[in-house]
């Protein structure tokens, strides 16, 4: 095991999350951490800061050999601020604005309703327009702003 592999597979023990849970939370099979994990292969490195922030680690501890834990990294999770915001949103209705690289588009310009939000990884859902209940895991941080829909 190549010594990312070990620090991958290491703090996700720690976390209590199996490979299944890390493996969905970066839309990834859970046999590709596996091999991460094994050291067989190595995460693309688009996938590093993803990682990194699921992980609470810096990418300089992932990649280099010589860093040492840092414990958790103040970006890992967001703030107290960022947190209120985010609890005083969920069960509503909102329209959320993305940054330019990282828009969905099955949820472009769609009202979602906040289920439930969980370190940097926010849980929302929306009815598309065949009746279906769309969920999707995103990124905190891919977003820019939201606005509340009023309820009809």
């Amino acid at each position: 095991m190549n010594n990312m592999g070990y620090k991958i597979a290491a703090k996700r023990k720690d976390m209590g999350m199996t490979q299944i849970e890390f493996a969905e939370k970066l839309s990834v099979t859970r046999q590709t951490v596996s091999r991460w994990e094994a050291g067989t292969v190595m995460p693309d490195i688009d996938k590093i800061p993803d990682i990194a922030t699921i992980l609470g680690v810096s990418c300089d501890y992932l990649l280099k050999d010589d860093q040492e834990d840092q414990g958790n990294v103040a970006a890992a999770a967001p703030s107290k601020t960022v947190s209120k915001i985010l609890e005083s949103i969920r069960g509503k209705k909102v329209k959320l604005s993305y940054c330019e690289d990282q828009e969905d588009i099955d949820l472009f310009d769609r009202p979602v309703t906040v289920e439930d939000f969980e370190g940097n990884w926010m849980k929302i859902s929306s009815v598309t327009k065949k009746g279906e209940t769309l969920e999707k895991l995103i990124p905190v941080s891919s977003i820019l702003s939201f606005e509340i829909v009023k309820e009809d």
